[in-house]
């Protein structure tokens, strides 16, 4: 609760502060025009439409016309207006993208704030007065289409934040200092991770090398983690009938999402948004028995979903995209375990990557399928099921997916922030709409349960995270190259490669530097690379058939008996500290 009213306290606080940015700017600037300032996560920001280019040069002056606003303690007054005279009042100001806003709302009362001489479009709430917003930043400067449409006027977007304590804004804006040294767009390009080309289409991640290596070793280890469960691994084909798509709901709750079909042979087709359809016409080519449930299936499966140009973010927001998704067909007396073995399954990988996290239990959206009970029993074993493992939840009303409720997992990452991750959603419906059954202990049909969910995610995303998270530095069983075998000289290029031979052959990842190099600067590029374990071979080394280590960020730890060396990092990798 103290959490939720914390929340609620800074979206309050940051909605002010957009207020007295926009009337800052208001002051500042000839002939602006306002459109919207909401309050968002860590933060806010107001869309204007003016002539002058505003720049984050211009940042300071604002932030100091805020100041004067804020030393004003103008008060925040709420007051009403009858619509035709709201759309006067703001017509009069030419205030075009209020008057839009209005036209919009079914209401005969239109509520507004006045915070001074500044006006505005507004249901609240605000802080009491002007001088309770005293820790803000300005942050950036964007442009923004009016009302996400790509068709309409781009307007200039001014980001910033604000918090109830000076500590506090002092830490949020170290984080983002240290956040922009993260992000995975710049540290993929610097480690030769992967790329987005548009050559190849938006969206759309190529994986290099040294990021495939990555990925590999987390979707091996991922089956390895699924096979000792009891799950079996499937594959389904890219593309499927379109009437499969509306058999299942996803053309008619779905569709913005999804690609236009293609026709081959007079049948229409759409590339795959989803795997679920596919698992359960495996699931149909032959008759079950209660005996054979639950039935676990996993797939690395690669879906397609539109998403617009401007949300497309790195490896974060994409096109294209591998889920760990993973179906599981089980009796309604099976659910609750099955859910409460996901957690377990939940809890080891994210301790494993180094995550906490968070949980939330969305229901029943707007849109949606399926009777009030079937969505009373889904949420209820859910519910259950976390409440078992005596787990912190929250409610996220309206959240989930059209066919069930679910659990969502929120991975919280080395700077506190939280990502889109593992997800299980207890479905009723689908199985009801193709029909799949088992033969239960009386010889009759009964419908399956089916449970759907992923515990990394999206590959692509869950990377991404990776990368900002460990600051590209990852651990030790991640890095794609673990050791970098270095000469003093060309004289030792012999022995280099014997020490390479025998790491080599003990499968662990290594590379010899043998460029006619200085010492120091093949030394510099593999800290750059964020190589953990630089071993540097001279005269005494070949002598002694030992390596002289050097760690990453540390320096030199002294001299070790190649065969120690080869132990210990081996028990490092297993341990996967």
């Amino acid at each position: 609760m103290k959490e939720r009213e914390k929340k609620e306290r800074l979206s309050t606080l940051r909605h002010s502060a957009s207020h007295i940015m926009a009337d800052a700017v208001k002051r500042l600037y000839k002939d602006v025009k306002l459109a919207i300032g909401p309050s968002i996560d860590k933060g806010f920001y107001y869309d204007f439409d003016l002539e002058d280019k505003i720049t984050e040069k211009d940042l300071p002056r604002i932030e100091k016309e805020m100041m004067k606003i804020v030393k004003e303690k103008n008060a925040f007054a709420k007051s009403s207006m009858q619509k035709n005279e709201a759309l006067k009042f703001f017509g009069e100001k030419n205030e075009i993208y209020k008057n839009e806003l209005i036209d919009d709302l079914d209401l005969e009362e239109i509520s507004i704030y006045k915070s001074g001489n500044f006006v505005d479009l507004c249901k609240g709430p605000h802080v009491e007065d002007t001088s309770k917003v005293k820790f803000f930043k300005l942050l950036s400067v964007a442009g923004a289409y009016w009302r996400g449409d790509e068709k309409k006027k781009m307007l200039q977007r001014i980001y910033g934040t604000a918090f109830e304590t000076k500590d506090e804004l002092k830490t949020h804006l170290f984080n983002l200092r240290e956040a922009e040294k993260r992000d995975h767009r710049k540290l993929g390009k610097e480690l030769d991770l992967f790329s987005i080309n548009e050559k190849w289409g938006s969206g759309l991640v190529l994986w290099h090398p040294f990021g495939a290596c990555i990925r590999n070793i987390i979707e091996e280890f991922w089956k390895k983690e699924h096979l000792k469960r009891g799950y079996q691994l499937l594959y389904t084909p890219h593309i499927a009938n379109l009437d499969l798509w509306k058999q299942s709901g996803h053309w008619d709750f779905y569709r913005e999402n999804m690609y236009s079909p293609m026709t081959i042979d007079d049948t229409e087709y759409v590339i795959k948004p989803m795997n679920c359809p596919g698992h359960i016409l495996i699931y149909k080519s032959k008759v079950h028995s209660y005996r054979d449930l639950p039935l676990r299936w996993g797939e690395l499966g690669t879906v397609y979903r539109y998403e617009r140009s401007g949300v497309l973010h790195g490896t974060l927001r994409v096109r294209g995209f591998t889920q760990d998704d993973a179906h599981i067909f089980c009796t309604s007396d099976q659910v609750q375990d099955e859910v409460t073995s996901v957690l377990d399954l939940v809890d080891f990988m994210m301790k494993t990557f180094n995550f906490k996290y968070k949980i939330y239990l969305s229901t029943r959206p707007e849109k949606s399928v399926g009777s009030d009970d079937i969505w009373a029993n889904a949420e209820k074993a859910l519910r259950q099921a976390v409440e078992q493992r005596g787990l912190e939840y929250e409610i996220d009303e309206g959240e989930g997916v059209f066919y069930g409720p679910k659990i969502d997992v929120c991975l919280i990452d080395a700077l506190g922030r939280g990502w889109q991750g593992p997800t299980i959603q207890v479905d009723f419906n689908i199985p009801e709409r193709f029909d799949v059954n088992f033969i239960n202990k009386d010889g009759n049909e009964e419908r399956v349960v089916m449970i759907h969910r992923t515990v990394l995610g999206s590959m692509e995303r869950f990377l991404g995270v990776l990368i900002e998270h460990f600051a590209g530095y990852f651990p030790l069983w991640l890095q794609p190259v673990q050791v970098v075998v270095i000469p003093v000289s060309q004289d030792f290029n012999d022995y280099a490669q014997h020490v390479y031979n025998k790491l080599f052959s003990e499968e662990i990842r290594v590379e010899c530097d043998i460029r006619n190099e200085s010492l120091s600067k093949k030394i510099r590029n593999a800290e750059k690379r964020k190589i953990k374990y630089m071993l540097v071979v001279g005269e005494k080394e070949k002598e002694e058939d030992r390596v002289s280590v050097r760690v990453h960020k540390v320096g030199d730890t002294g001299q070790f008996d190649l065969k120690t060396f080869i132990c210990n990092i081996k028990e490092e990798i297993i341990k996967k500290d």
